[in-house]
């Protein structure tokens, strides 16, 4: 028979009178704040950065995917940004969105949630529910955050209060998918837990998909990404085969996405950025080592999808080489430094590592970018440059490392000298001197390995 506590939480969330505070207002936490706010909530946004705070307060959006009109009728009346963690202690719902990086030896750092869960322990009132989005390693939750509370509050977990992991699962850019319509997938520490967290995402979600564990729930969003990774690794491998053998892989891969069984198309690139490809499998690979068992097919995939800038910038130098230029003081323009197409994230963006290595082997490197203003190189601001026919005149290699769907590739393929497209953008257009990733060896570069 379930306490009195649980029956009432679920209670209050079925009549929307719960309250609701969402720690860490980035990419994940900003998006889940206003989706609960526009289901009826009354939410606290919490963040660290008094900046921005301020910026919310004003109504103003720093994160492409929520525009200003989609705070207009929700800051002051139903959201409310603040730095103060002390308004968890009118909460009843704590959603942790925080930062869950790598350290500089490629090890987890949970640094954000352990002083996210330090930082809100004195003010959490019994019955209240703790849901951690953060991306993390399988057994973080049980580990991290369900003891952490009972010691020093001496509470009882489904009884006192209630803990579940529920991984986010935000696709940038996206058109099709949103907070929304993606399934959600959750766990709980204890079945009651579970109960209460199916109840609040069931509420303004459309579909709940509820697991046995948290640390289920932890594995499948590492799994999820993990299999991209490798798969990535496998067509970056292949690119650079099918380079030495003389054959496309694009129009290789054409031909095997056709088969409407047994396949699914993955396209090589640069390399992999954003927060989930590049740091969830090696938060895999970490547990799993932890355990005595090493993901060696995890780690080579890794290796070989942070090997592909390095991989670029040989290309780059070859392709100079044959035109009789020497890498050394040539004028490169990257088009694009966001980690994917159509979005202004650039973390772990593979764009950044060709920028730096290609500043090392002596060339003037600028880029441009119609959503990336600019971004920071050790400590100096790289501002984003016009994208005209002047600017490709300009170089002599432009290399087009992030398909943004604005740009104006035939424009670029007119006035470039060279270009050494590494997303297959220019596949329409005419006329130019365009070399494309993954088409027949221009000679003088290595294979990737």
């Amino acid at each position: 028979m379930r306490e009195v506590g649980i029956l009432q939480l679920i209670d209050k969330i079925s009549k929307g009178t719960v309250k609701v505070a969402v720690i860490g207002l980035g990419y994940v936490g900003l998006p889940m704040a206003v989706e609960m706010a526009r289901a009826g909530y009354e939410v606290y946004g919490v963040d660290s950065d008094p900046a921005k705070v301020a910026k919310l307060l004003q109504g103003q959006s720093y994160i492409i995917d929520i525009g200003d009109d989609a705070l207009e009728g929700l800051i002051g009346q139903r959201l409310y940004p603040v730095t103060d963690v002390k308004v968890l202690e009118h909460s009843d719902i704590v959603v942790i969105c925080v930062p869950t990086p790598l350290t500089d030896e490629h090890q987890p750092d949970t640094s954000y949630i352990e002083t996210a869960i330090d930082q809100a322990i004195p003010y959490l009132r019994k019955q209240t529910l703790i849901i951690l989005e953060s991306t993390t390693y399988p057994g973080t939750t049980e580990e991290l955050i369900r003891p952490v509370i009972e010691q020093r509050r001496d509470w009882t977990i489904g009884q006192d209060f209630y803990v579940c992991f529920s991984p986010e699962r935000v696709d940038p850019g996206s058109v099709y998918f949103n907070i929304r319509n993606t399934p959600k997938v959750i766990g709980g520490c204890t079945s009651d837990c579970l109960a209460a967290g199916v109840a609040f995402y069931g509420s303004f979600l459309e579909q709940m998909v509820p697991v046995s564990s948290t640390t289920v729930a932890e594995a499948a969003k590492l799994f999820e990404n993990t299999f991209r990774s490798v798969n990535i690794g496998l067509v970056n491998e292949l690119t650079s085969a099918c380079e030495k053998i003389g054959i496309n892989i694009w129009e290789v891969l054409d031909a095997a996405a056709t088969k409407p069984f047994g396949y699914m198309p993955f396209y090589p690139g640069p390399g992999i950025g954003g927060h989930c490809i590049p740091i969830d499998p090696l938060y895999l690979s970490w547990k799993s080592e932890q355990h005595g068992f090493p993901l060696e097919f995890v780690d080579l995939a890794d290796r070989m999808n942070r090997r592909m800038p390095l991989y670029i910038a040989e290309r780059i130098e070859a392709l100079l080489a044959k035109e009789g230029k020497a890498m050394n003081k040539a004028e490169i323009i990257l088009a694009g430094v966001a980690y994917k197409k159509d979005i202004d994230d650039v973390r772990e963006s593979p764009a950044l590592v060709l920028f730096e290595r290609l500043k090392e082997m002596g060339a003037v490197v600028s880029f441009t970018d119609p959503y990336v203003k600019s971004f920071k190189l050790n400590s100096e601001v790289i501002p984003s440059r016009v994208a005209d026919s002047r600017l490709w005149e300009s170089a002599d290699i432009v290399v087009i490392t992030t398909d943004h769907s604005v740009l104006d590739y035939q424009q670029l393929v007119d006035h470039a000298p060279l270009v050494f497209d590494t997303r297959n953008a220019t596949v329409h257009c005419t006329g130019g001197h365009v070399v494309i990733l993954g088409q027949p060896d221009a000679g003088g570069a290595t294979a990737v390995g």
